[in-house]
C-alpha cells in the first residue's frame, strides 16, 4: 500500500551484507590495507586509487595503493579505480605537492612503467563522463576492458552485451583496431557466433589433407592451462593464428568484443606471435593469472583464510579470565534480550522495520552507558 514503509526483513539484511562482504573482499581482498606496496614494484594486480585532492584535473595523473588511500589519504576526494596491472604505487612521490608517503617516504620521483587514463581523473568511457553521473538518468551498466582496463557504459560498446557477460572479458573496438590480429581469433573464439567466408570455408572442405575433425597442431596441451605466466612456445614451426587466418572464417570488425572463459588459453605462443604481443605490449593476453577473476578468487580465498578462525574466540583468547568472563555474560544478555525483542513481533503477528532494530541497538547503547556510570536499569 502507498506511504507503508518498505519491509526488510533479517534474512534480507544478512544477505545483503554478506553479498557486500564477498564483493569487498573479491576486489580488496588480495591487496595489503596495511602496507604500501611500493616495496613490491610493479604489482601485477592489485586495488588502485586516484586522488583528486592531491592530483587534481589539469595536473598529473597518479595512482595510490589501498593502504596509502587509508593512510595518507583519508577525507580526500578519491577516484576508485576498481585494479589496474602492473602498476607501483605513485603516494607521495614528484607528483604530489608537499606530500610525503606515510608507509614508504623513501621513493623514486617517477614510476616510468606506469599507465595512466583518464580514469585517474574520474573520467570513464568514450563519452568521458564521472561515474556515477549525476547528469545521466540511463541506467546502464560499466564494463572494464582487459586491455586498456578503461570502464565503458555497455550503450557504447557498439555490440550487444551478452546475458552472461560478467563471465566473459570484454576488449574494446578501440583496442581491438589497435590489436588487428585479434579480429581473426574473434572470428572463431568471440561472442556472437563467427560468420565463415563460403569461398574459403569451401575450398578448406574440398582438401583431402584436411580432415574435418582435426584439432590444430599447435592446441595447447591441459596441463599448460591451469599455471600462472605467459605459455610455453607452440612446436617450431606451428603458428595458431596462421592456421586460422587460412580457415577463412570473418566478422564484422566493429564494435566490442566478448571473449569467453579461458580464451586466452587458444592465444598462439610461438616465437613469432610473442613478438607480436611484446610489440603491442599485451604480452599479459598469454597470462591466464592476470585475469580479473584469477584475482578476484586469489582475494576470496585470502579472506576465508583470515576468517578461519572463530573472531569470537580469538578475541576471548587476548583478554584475561575476568575480561572473558564480562564478555561472556554481555554476549548472553545481549542474546537473551534480542531474542525476547524479535519473540514480542513474532507474536503480534507484526514484521520487523529497520527502524525498529536500530530503536533496539540505541536502547542497548543507551543501558550500556547507564551501566558505566554505576546506573541500575530494569530490563
Amino acid at each position: 500500500m502507498e506511504g507503508e514503509e518498505p519491509v526488510v526483513s533479517l534474512v534480507d539484511v544478512l544477505e545483503e551484507d554478506e553479498e557486500l562482504e564477498e564483493e569487498a573482499s573479491a576486489v580488496l581482498g588480495a591487496s595489503d590495507a596495511e602496507h604500501c606496496s611500493y616495496s613490491q614494484g610493479y604489482v601485477k594486480r592489485q586495488a588502485l586509487y586516484a586522488c583528486g585532492t592531491c592530483c587534481p584535473p589539469g595536473g598529473a595523473a597518479a595512482g595510490v595503493c589501498l593502504a596509502c588511500s587509508y593512510k595518507c589519504h583519508e577525507g580526500h576526494q578519491l577516484y576508485e579505480l576498481y585494479t589496474k596491472r602492473n602498476f607501483r604505487c605513485d603516494c607521495g612521490n614528484s607528483k604530489f605537492k608537499d606530500v610525503t608517503c606515510k608507509l614508504n617516504p623513501d621513493k623514486e620521483e617517477m614510476n616510468s612503467e606506469n599507465k595512466y587514463s583518464h580514469n585517474f581523473f574520474g573520467l570513464y568511457c568514450t563519452c568521458s563522463r564521472p561515474y556515477p553521473d549525476p547528469e545521466d538518468e540511463v541506467e546502464d551498466q560499466m564494463i572494464q576492458c582487459v586491455v586498456c582496463e578503461d570502464w565503458l557504459h555497455g550503450r557504447h560498446l557498439g555490440a550487444p552485451v551478452p546475458d552472461s557477460v560478467e563471465l566473459q572479458e570484454l576488449i574494446c573496438e578501440s583496442c581491438m583496431n589497435h590489436h588487428q590480429f585479434l579480429w581473426t581469433y574473434a572470428a572463431h573464439i568471440s561472442d556472437p557466433a563467427v560468420k565463415p567466408d563460403p569461398d574459403q570455408t569451401k575450398a578448406a572442405s574440398e582438401d583431402p589433407k584436411q580432415e574435418p575433425d582435426a584439432e590444430p597442431s599447435c592446441k595447447r596441451p591441459r596441463h599448460q592451462e591451469d599455471g600462472e605466466g605467459p605459455k610455453e612456445e607452440e612446436p617450431k614451426g606451428a603458428c595458431r593464428l596462421k592456421e586460422l587466418q587460412l580457415i577463412g572464417q570473418s566478422r564484422s570488425q566493429s564494435g566490442a568484443t566478448f571473449w569467453p572463459s579461458g580464451w586466452r588459453s587458444s592465444l598462439c605462443t610461438c616465437s613469432d606471435c610473442q613478438k607480436l604481443l611484446l610489440k603491442a605490449g599485451s604480452l599479459f593476453l598469454l597470462d591466464e593469472g592476470d585475469t580479473v577473476l584469477a584475482y578476484e578468487t586469489k582475494g576470496k580465498s585470502l579472506e576465508r583464510t583470515n576468517q578461519s578462525a572463530d573472531p569470537l574466540m580469538s578475541a576471548l583468547d587476548r583478554l584475561n579470565r575476568v575480561q572473558q568472563l564480562e564478555l561472556i555474560h554481555e554476549y548472553n544478555d545481549l542474546k537473551t534480550e534480542l531474542k525476547d525483542f524479535l519473540q514480542r513481533f513474532a507474536s503480534e503477528g507484526k514484521v520487523v522495520t529497520p527502524d525498529d532494530i536500530r530503536q533496539f541497538f540505541e536502547q542497548q547503547q543507551n543501558r550500556k552507558r547507564h551501566r558505566a556510570n554505576g546506573q541500575l536499569y530494569s530490563a
